[in-house]
């Protein structure tokens, strides 16, 4: 929205054009979700509070959750907000990039509110039964990725790239949708996973957004493209301001989210950072990238799978309880502990999913 603004005082004064700089635009979107973050957040617990919307604990968690019932919940309704306005305010609207993951963040966000809603407002413990929320989760993932594979353009935004290899490239063909449809879903679930201590999720998305934001630059741009052996893929670059969005309004979340957490996200947030996440690693052709930096994701995703299918298939469980972080607490970790060693291996997989860049 301002870009256009900008546009139009670039004629008045030529200075103005450093606000097309992608690059800074990024930054201004990540300031601009944060201060709205950090400016909405208070309001927000206060009336969350009142309407006594709060998180209910599980019976069967660690005894030191009990604490946290009734903490306000739906928080992530304040993350996608802030996305929104720093995506839409800087970056540009003629996007189709921004378009997608913007709108598949949303619809998402819409999935998990309505699972929040029934939960904590009329308090049915179920919540959107799992088949439904799985139904509108497919509805929505395989829209975004037929809707990319029928704008795509090149070849290369339909292709999958594996690190470490400069020359591999695997046309997808039609199998891209179901492909795309995986990594958005896959994502969104993993995500939603994570989030089960205070500021476990937040910030691990927040790292992993500004690596794939990191990528979205250089795969819109001609010199770094071909320098470094990736795909080009022209466009993909307003990707940096989503990304930004994210990256911002997390940091501003997990001003109130960090331990002991004021406010939870709940699955209006989880749900739709996972998918944005997602969406991003399909448009910029980095899926295995995503899976190599959101390893914690991963973690706790095959965590449940492993636990689930032990019990049912042999009555036993590997782990004390699942997803691991929750393992990790009845060891005897304190929650910090366990958040923060998280954090430190995000980081590291992260700089590790960015060499694979250059280790081709």
């Amino acid at each position: 929205m301002l870009t256009w603004l900008m546009g139009e005082l670039i004629a008045l004064d030529s200075g103005f054009a450093v606000f097309q700089y992608i690059t800074l635009r990024g930054i201004l979107a990540a300031v601009t979700a944060m201060l709205i973050s950090l400016w909405v957040g208070p309001w927000m617990i206060r009336r969350l509070d009142r309407m006594q919307i709060g998180q209910a604990v599980r019976d069967d968690g660690p005894e030191s959750h009990l604490v946290k019932s009734g903490t306000p919940t739906m928080g992530g309704a304040l993350i996608l907000v802030a996305i929104v306005a720093g995506s839409l305010l800087w970056g540009s609207l003629d996007s189709r990039y921004l378009w997608v993951a913007v709108l598949t963040t949303l619809a998402f966000g819409a999935i998990g509110w309505v699972d929040d809603y029934r939960k904590v407002v009329e308090r049915d413990s179920r919540g959107l039964p799992a088949r439904w929320k799985y139904f509108w989760q497919s509805l929505v993932g395989f829209a975004a990725a037929a809707f990319l594979y029928a704008s795509a353009a090149i070849p290369a935004e339909t292709n999958l790239y594996v690190p470490f290899f400069k020359d591999v490239a695997l046309p997808l063909g039609l199998l891209f949708v179901p492909f795309a449809y995986l990594v958005i879903v896959g994502s969104s679930n993993a995500v939603n996973l994570t989030d089960g201590l205070d500021g476990l999720a937040i910030l691990p998305t927040v790292m992993v957004a500004t690596g794939l934001g990191t990528i979205a630059y250089l795969t819109g741009h001609t010199f770094f493209a071909d320098y470094l052996h990736i795909a080009y893929l022209p466009g993909s670059g307003e990707l940096v301001i989503f990304c930004g969005a994210i990256a911002g309004a997390g940091l501003g979340f997990l001003w109130f989210n960090t331990y002991p957490a004021m406010v939870f996200m709940g699955d209006v947030g989880a749900l739709a950072l996972g998918a944005a996440l997602g969406i991003v690693a399909v448009m910029i052709r980095h899926e295995i990238v995503l899976f190599i930096m959101g390893g914690i994701f991963v973690l706790e995703t095959v965590s449940v799978i492993i636990q689930v299918t032990s019990f049912k298939t042999r009555g036993k469980r590997v782990f004390r309880m699942a997803p691991i972080h929750h393992h990790f607490e009845l060891k005897g970790w304190p929650e910090p502990r366990v958040i923060v060693r998280f954090w430190i291996i995000t980081v590291m997989l992260v700089l590790f999913g960015l060499a694979t860049l250059k280790l081709r």
